[in-house]
Formats: structure tokens, sequence, C-alpha cells
């Protein structure tokens, strides 16, 4: 197979949905030869916060000069980012090679079973397992679940971190339609004695995740209680045990950025403290100064301004406009939306309409994208309109502020347009 035929492959696994549950994956990295028990992982999980966290760590601890794998989803510019090394997607090449060792073990699963077949992101959490276990081992790999944690693929290595960025009501179709079904599932994540990095608001959710440490003896370090973060001035302060670190400014904007700052400087430091890492604090802090992340209030363009984030929940929607209040008080901002089944959207573009001066909806070719027309119907703002070409009307956007927002597959396909174009 070559790479084109390879990822086909991988895709084509689409077609058996998601499926919650681990035991395929434990049946396929057992016959692998458990390359997941040769990795030094630290897990994200979280509703929100989670790449970002991904790329604050990676960064952090690859200025500290470890080498660092990173599984990441969903990819934004390229199929192979999700698998990165030091922040370099990994080859084409080397995507072959994992698809020609996970395929005959999938392919088995289907026969040998009754299981049924792995799904796509159980493929590519094997190949990444695989690649970091046993065909390009490093220092450290930063792991982000893909959908919640409990029954989430990624679920089944032994961590030395475990991270809970956030919980707040996405996916509801699949973990349950409130904070505390929602907790139960992200709680998955806690291990007997491994620390949790946590930063959780709902307090019905809180209370059950710190249940879940108590039961396991797993230390508990939680945002506002045990670390804080004390902003100014567009800076921030960090405090947590006798660590007090000043003037901290990121490149990523907004109080939410810098809360998933602080939780992976808390990781950082506890592990430090454990004796995992060597840590120069001056490396750490500026790594995470400079930290950027591909579609989280990513400013494309200066003149007119266009700025492109994949808020694709009520929380992140939340976030993303109290961030342009504060950054952005005084512009017109146009906003262009676009979404997948299975999201808010009445409550997500509610949110958007506040500080909209047009609302623009659109569609794009995805298996769940919504049609633009259903997103039309749920839109109560005075001045709505229907976009048909989102690149060709990206392109000729001619105001004074444009918000391209809702997916994160929609600003995939955003930058795929204008990469092409």
């Amino acid at each position: 197979m070559n790479y084109l035929e390879s990822l086909y492959w991988i895709h084509e696994r689409t077609k058996f949905g998601i499926k919650p549950g681990i035991k395929r994956m434990q049946w396929m990295l057992e016959r692998l030869g458990s390359p997941e028990k040769h990795i030094n992982g630290i897990h994200v999980v979280g509703t929100n916060g989670k790449g970002s966290t991904v790329s604050y760590l990676k960064n952090a601890l690859m200025a500290n000069d470890y080498t660092i794998g990173t599984f990441t989803s969903p990819y934004i510019e390229t199929f192979n980012e999700r698998i990165s090394l030091n922040g370099q997607p990994i080859t084409d090449e080397e995507i072959v090679l994992l698809v020609e060792k996970v395929k005959p073990i999938s392919e088995q699963l289907t026969v040998e079973t009754d299981l049924g077949p792995a799904t796509e992101f159980e493929i590519i959490t094997l190949m990444m397992f695989v690649y970091f276990g046993q065909v390009q081992p490093v220092d450290f790999v930063v792991v982000e679940a893909g959908l919640g944690a409990k029954n989430d693929s990624t679920n089944v290595f032994m961590p030395i971190m475990t991270v809970l960025t956030s919980i707040g009501l996405d996916h509801t179709n699949i973990m349950g339609d409130t904070y505390l079904d929602i907790a139960k599932e992200k709680a998955g994540v806690v291990r007997p004695g491994v620390p949790l990095i946590y930063a959780i608001k709902n307090e019905e959710a809180r209370h059950y995740v710190l249940s879940q440490t108590e039961h396991y003896h797993a230390k508990a370090i939680e945002f506002s209680r045990d670390f804080h973060v004390i902003p100014f001035d567009g800076e921030f302060t960090y405090r947590y045990k006798d660590y007090e670190l000043e003037h901290i400014g990121l490149k990523m904007i907004g109080h939410h950025q810098q809360e998933n700052a602080a939780v992976a400087i808390t990781t950082l430091i506890e592990m430090y403290e454990r004796g995992i890492i060597m840590l120069d604090f001056n490396k750490m802090i500026h790594a995470i100064e400079e930290t950027t992340w591909t579609g989280r209030i990513e400013k494309i363009q200066e003149n007119p301004t266009i700025i492109l984030d994949g808020a694709h929940n009520k929380e992140s929607i939340d976030a993303l406009v109290e961030t342009l209040n504060a950054y952005y008080p005084n512009r017109r901002i146009d906003v262009l939306f676009s979404a997948i089944d299975g999201k808010p959207i009445g409550s997500m573009m509610m949110a958007l309409e506040d500080i909209a001066a047009t609302f623009y909806v659109t569609e794009f070719d995805f298996p769940k994208a919504l049609p633009v027309d259903t997103i039309y119907e749920n839109v109560e703002h005075e001045r709505v309109e229907k976009v048909e070409d989102y690149g060709a009307f990206i392109k000729s956007y001619d105001g004074d502020m444009l918000l391209v927002t809702g997916s994160l597959y929609f600003i995939s396909a955003v930058k795929d347009y204008l990469k092409k174009h």
C-alpha cells in the first residue's frame, strides 16, 4: 500500500462509527506486543482545552531537551499531524509502515472475535502506540483523549500523570446530558496513585472527580484550590505551593488560555518534584509564552482582520465571546458559522449573536456537517445570511473583522481551502 491507499483504508473505518469501549484496543495491543506498556505517557482529557494544554506541555518539555511525542485530534492541516514527533507530523512513509503493522491485526479482530471491527479512531490510536512504543521511542508521549476517558480508545495505558482540563456539555448523545454524567466518563482517567491535575468549575462534577481520586488514592491538584491564576493587564501570575511565577504573557489570548497554561505548568512542576524530569523554569515559561495552537483564536489576516476559532460547544463559544469582548471591544465583528450534527447549535449561536454585526451561516463537505438551511433556521439574529461558497466569501471579505467559527472540522476545511487558493 502507498500513502494514499493507507489513508483511504484508515478513513474507510468511519463506516463503523463511534463505538465506546476499550476491549477491541486491548485485544489488538496484546497481539502487537503491548507497545502501550513502553511509553512514558501524560494522559490529557477534558471537554475543552486539551489541544492547547498538550501544546504547552510539548513545547515546555522540548525546551528542556526532551524528545516528545504527541497524539492529538482532529487534525487541522494534515492527517499526519495527529501523530507528531517534537512538533513535526510523522512522514508519509511512517504512516504506510504503521498501517502495514496494524491492518492484519484489525482484520484478525474481525475474524477471530465477536467484538466487531475497529473504528477509525481506534486504528489511529493503535498506530500511535505502535509508533512511540516500538518504532520511535521518545522520552515522553502526551496523549490527548478523543471522546471522554473511561471508554475512550486512549484509556489503555498507565500514565505517569493525568490531566483533566475541563468538563462541559458536549457529545451528550454518547456521554449523557448532565455535568455529572460527563464527569463519570471523564473521571475514567483517574488511575491508582497517579496524580490528577484538573480544572473543573461545575460543583457536582468537581465533587465526583474528587471522590474518584480519593477512592484510587491519587493526588488531586485542583485549579483555584491548590494552584491559582491572578490576571493583570494581559499577563498573569501563577501560584502553587511556594512557587510564584510573575508576568507570564501568552501568545494565545484569553483567560481560558491562562488556565490551560497553569494546568500545564502544574503538571510539569509535579513531574519535577517527583524526579521524573529536570526543569529549567525560565525555559519552561518562555516556551509556554511562545506557544500557539492552530485554529484557536488564530489571526490569519490583519487587514481586514480575520480570525479562525474551532469553538465547537457552548463552553468554548462562551470563552471565545468573552475573549473577543476583552481584546476587540470596539470592533464590528461579522460571524461565519458552520457546525456538525450532535452539537447544541441553538445555545452556541445565541452566544455568538450577542457579538455579531451580521451572522453568516454556511455548510462544508463532511459526513456529519449540518445543512446550511438547518443552521439558518436556528439563528434568531436580525441580520442573518446564507453563504454558499465559504472560501470565496472569506477571500473577498472587506468588512471590519470576520470571525470564522463553529466546528474544528470546519476550520480544517477553511484552512485547506486557503492553502490551495
